[in-house]
């Protein structure tokens, strides 16, 4: 197959491309680069320097290459940031993402794969989460999620648009070669966050409440590896192109949670340096569980999570920051 991975420069992007490749796939790449980084991807990838808010330029590509199908990851993730300025989160998640969808239809008619979030659940008592929980997102990031998720659906009553939905819980880890891995401007996940404080670049790690109703009083958050979640997109693909599936939504997590604290621990056990950490408050809106009912994909597509071991997984992450302290200026 011949692939269009929109956002693939990106930190998920960038590995989905990679599994792409293993597979045997062909890839074009669009990205604005505002948060993606050209380093991040095979020097032989046809990179399409662009942003979805040029919707003739998004027709234009479609029509040059002429992709089998388009996977869609680019969009703004920033849950605080969202709320300050939602205005840009609008007009960059939902406006650029109807521009992709429109050029989709008036051109190729291929399926597509979707980047969204387990933001669009919200705070819910289910745990874990199947896909058919009710929807109520709690930030501008998780509305512009599932208003794409909406579209998408509209577009595929309309125009039988063929699509695959997949719903993230919380993204970690690195390639285990070292070579690319999380290079966002702002640090706000976990693991990174750890992984930083443990290289000298912050002070202390902030542990937020420590009277949840879980075993060791900290939330507990489903951790899915970078690189099973490049390969559940190539499952999602490849289920589409072969009729497999035509409209379809996925869960993608492990199936069970790690707390704040085993986190940390699990940092503290690879890289040998134990961090400073201070209690504060809880977050306004933290629930104390968010796992994923993966069963779904699993039993649809095959979905089988390689990294399962929490210090495997922090393992990968801190080769990758050891190695690049400063993202991908070194």
């Amino acid at each position: 197959m011949k692939l269009l991975v929109v956002g693939g420069a990106g930190y998920i992007g960038s590995h989905t491309v990679r599994q792409l490749r293993r597979s045997g796939h062909e890839v074009v790449v669009l990205d604005n680069l505002s948060s993606g980084h050209r380093e991040a991807l095979p020097e032989d990838v046809t990179l399409v320097q662009q942003d979805l808010l040029d919707a003739e330029g998004v027709k234009a590509t479609l029509q040059a290459h002429e992709p089998d199908a388009v996977i869609h990851f680019a969009a703004l993730i920033e849950v605080g940031e969202s709320m300050r300025a939602p205005a840009r989160y609008y007009r960059n998640n939902v406006v650029g993402s109807l521009n992709l969808l429109q050029a989709i239809v008036e051109t190729r008619k291929i399926p597509l794969v979707f980047s969204s979030t387990a933001a669009v659940y919200g705070t819910t008592d289910a745990v874990p989460i199947p896909e058919n929980a009710p929807m109520q997102p709690e930030s501008v990031y998780g509305e512009t999620k599932l208003m794409t998720e909406r579209m998408i659906h509209a577009f595929h009553t309309a125009h039988g648009l063929p699509y695959v939905i997949l719903r993230y819980f919380n993204v970690c880890g690195a390639a285990p070669e070292g070579d690319i891995g999380e290079a966002h401007a702002n640090k706000t996940h976990l693991i990174e966050l750890a992984a930083l404080t443990a290289l000298g670049q912050r002070e202390k790690m902030m542990i937020f409440g420590d009277d949840y109703p879980t075993p060791d009083g900290t939330c507990i958050r489903d951790y899915v590896h970078v690189q099973d979640l490049a390969d559940a997109h190539v499952l999602a693909v490849e289920a589409l192109h072969s009729g497999k599936t035509q409209a379809a939504t996925y869960n993608v997590g492990l199936g069970h949670g790690f707390s704040v604290r085993e986190v940390l621990d699990a940092v503290d056990a690879v890289t040998g340096k134990p961090l400073t950490r201070e209690l504060a408050p809880r977050r306004a809106g933290d629930p104390p569980r968010l796992v994923a009912d993966a069963t779904r994909i699993v039993k649809d597509l095959g979905f089988k999570p390689r990294f399962t071991d929490l210090q495997e997984i922090v393992q990968t992450a801190w080769t990758w920051h050891k190695s690049h302290p400063h993202d991908f200026r070194r």
